[in-house]
């Protein structure tokens, strides 16, 4: 036990106020506008909520209607197409977040903002898809679907932290883009194939996103494209959800469109690095020719 002697009891209740007042004002004076939310931080907090949101209607939805047998085939239909929805949000927030935060002022905490929603978003949503896809599916074997959620999961973090530690040209991302490999992920699940195809799509998305594969970042021209491929996505869904005629048809033909520009794009990147090697090797040749 220490004992202090009556002038230091005194001394340090006199002082001590005094430290703890300007220690309250340290904490609300100087804390840097930097760290401050901005307008890009809002939207990719909405992205982290519409990734939440996702998980919330397939667990409520579909898998515990599933697992308490009061399933409604209308209902779990409905919580499939929101949670895929809130996906697609997802991803037209982290869309626009971007191009928000070349426009306005952005704060310093932006880029780790965006990681830690994307992770919710488009890793731990689409591989929870999966997961509950395994439980509920007839043909599907659960301990296996599990192992292929984690295996989405971890190219995502993987695909994730590579982005924030490599610095890439102008333009181009390397590897599938989480947003890009989360939809079509969801979209190899919705063609509703037999188990073992899917299983394999699964497994080759989530290789792209950890590949080396570039691919174009969704700026210009690209970007409305984008936007109005998602816009068109959620109309089907809800065509689908609301058992629209043909509903079925024209999600499952949007699907396997999305999947089908998953394996077309790295086709075209790779064919871009070929001729440019060759390129080179020309203008090599011709150097060195008297």
């Amino acid at each position: 036990m220490t004992v202090l002697d009556p002038d230091t009891q005194a001394a340090t209740a006199t002082w001590a106020p005094d430290a703890e007042a300007d220690e309250d004002v340290d904490e609300t004076d100087d804390m840097p506008l930097s760290t401050r939310l901005s307008i890009a931080d809002t939207l990719t907090l909405s992205n982290a909520t519409c990734g939440f949101l996702a998980v919330y209607f397939t667990t409520t939805g579909v898998l515990i209607p599933h697992l308490t047998g009061s399933e409604d085939g209308g209902m779990t239909r409905h919580s499939a197409a929101s949670a895929v929805m809130l996906m697609l949000l997802a991803s037209v927030f982290d869309l626009f977040d971007g191009l928000v935060a070349r426009k306005l002022r952005s704060s310093a905490m932006g880029a780790e903002l965006d990681n830690l929603s994307d992770l919710i978003s488009f890793g731990l949503a689409p591989a929870y898809f999966v997961a509950v896809w395994g439980m509920v599916a007839d043909d599907a074997y659960q301990r296996v679907s599990a192992v292929a959620a984690i295996v989405v999961l971890l190219a995502v973090v993987l695909r994730l932290a590579r982005f924030s530690c490599v610095t890439m040209p102008n333009g181009v991302f390397q590897g599938m883009p989480s947003p890009f490999g989360a939809l079509t992920v969801v979209s190899v699940v919705l063609l509703g194939l037999p188990f073992v195809p899917t299983l394999l799509a699964i497994i080759g998305v989530a290789w792209l996103m950890v590949s080396r594969v570039e691919y174009p970042k969704p700026r210009g021209r690209l970007a409305v494209a984008m936007l109005s491929w998602i816009v068109t996505s959620m109309a089907l869904l809800a065509a689908w959800a609301f058992e629209a005629p043909g509903g079925e048809l024209l999600l499952q033909t949007a699907c396997a469109l999305q999947v089908v520009l998953g394996a077309v794009i790295p086709l075209f990147a790779t064919a871009r690095r070929v001729n440019a090697f060759r390129d080179n090797r020309r203008e090599a040749r011709a150097a060195q020719l008297p």
